[in-house]
């Protein structure tokens, strides 16, 4: 289980993995950085994105299936982790249709091959256990979704993919890992005073 920084740190991982994984030839053919980017950097139009793969994090829900399981080996009191999945929207920005198209397909391959993302690839901002693990799965959004999404961003739309980050498991702030000691005060007195 993770810490509070454990959602920035899949995006940073993510990126950091895609980065590092780009190979050569692509990038002498396509300046391209990568990064994780806000709402506010989006709407921020006196700095256009250009010649970038951006994640962008548009929602966070509860991971339905992880809700209120237990930790193995944990205290039977101790309340269950906060499960939950991270909704990505990964997007090329360029004005080139061969570098929007083949930086696109590239980054999906990369997901396809390498969906889980473990301890060892996390960042340490998160706080991670050496048994976390994160998958990266395609996700299935309407036409209507997206644009939806796009309609609420300054920047016009782009090429755009949506991937879920499933489960990241927060740590709570106070596990209770015993029950209360109840304590009284015990007086000890000969017999028959």
């Amino acid at each position: 289980m993770a810490g509070l920084r454990a959602t920035y740190s899949v995006a940073d991982s993510l990126m950091t993995f895609l980065r590092n994984s780009f190979p050569d030839p692509l990038r002498h053919d396509f300046a391209c950085e990568f990064r994780a980017i806000s709402a506010g950097e989006l709407a921020d139009e006196s700095a256009p994105v250009q010649n970038a793969l951006t994640l962008y994090l548009y929602r966070i829900t509860m991971n339905e299936h992880m809700r209120n399981v237990r930790t193995v080996n944990g205290a039977s009191d101790a309340r269950p982790p906060l499960s939950i999945d991270l909704h990505y929207l990964l997007t090329v920005w360029n004005d080139s249709a061969l570098a929007e198209h083949t930086i696109m397909t590239w980054a999906m391959r990369q997901l396809h091959e390498h969906p889980v993302l473990d301890a060892s690839a996390l960042s340490s901002a998160g706080e991670w256990d050496p048994a976390d693990i994160v998958h990266i799965v395609p996700s299935e959004l309407s036409t209507e979704e997206v644009f939806r999404i796009w309609d609420t961003l300054a920047p016009d739309y782009r090429l755009s993919m949506p991937y879920t980050a499933r489960v990241v498991r927060i740590d709570n702030q106070d596990d209770i890992t015993a029950r209360p000691v109840a304590a009284t005060r015990l007086g000890f007195s000969e017999k028959g005073r």
